[in-house]
């Protein structure tokens, strides 16, 4: 796939919206528009890369994952955070990270998920 096709890299470049709830110089951790769950995160290197398993810094990319379930758990008030990594969905490397079922929240309400994550990310 061409990075100027990937919708991902589009994300990166803001050139389609997405509601942030974590960024650094190499990742990018936003809402995913259809969530499986209240605050249903997708995790990404901001370079484009096809496979998880081709991210250089590795273990950089699984501590904002932790950072991202850490926040999860105490926003939907749950232990359950599920992750997922299959790759198939889009051609570029991303991880789901999202509360299991039991989770405190409505799924739907993109804007106070996202508000009250980015809030719990940085009041550690």
């Amino acid at each position: 796939m061409d990075m100027d096709d990937c919708i991902f890299c589009k994300i990166v470049r803001r050139e389609i919206p997405a509601l942030t709830l974590y960024e650094d110089g190499d990742f990018l951790a936003f809402l995913d528009i259809h969530p499986q769950s209240p605050g249903h995160a997708q995790v990404i290197p901001k370079k484009h890369y096809r496979w998880v398993w081709d991210v250089p810094n590795i273990g950089a990319y699984f501590e904002v994952v932790r950072k991202i379930a850490k926040a999860q758990q105490k926003v939907f008030n749950t232990e359950w955070i599920l992750s997922k990594i299959i790759g198939d969905e889009v051609a570029h490397a991303h991880i789901w990270v999202f509360p299991g079922n039991e989770a405190k929240g409505d799924k739907n309400d993109l804007e106070g998920n996202a508000r009250k994550l980015r809030e719990a990310l940085t009041n550690k």
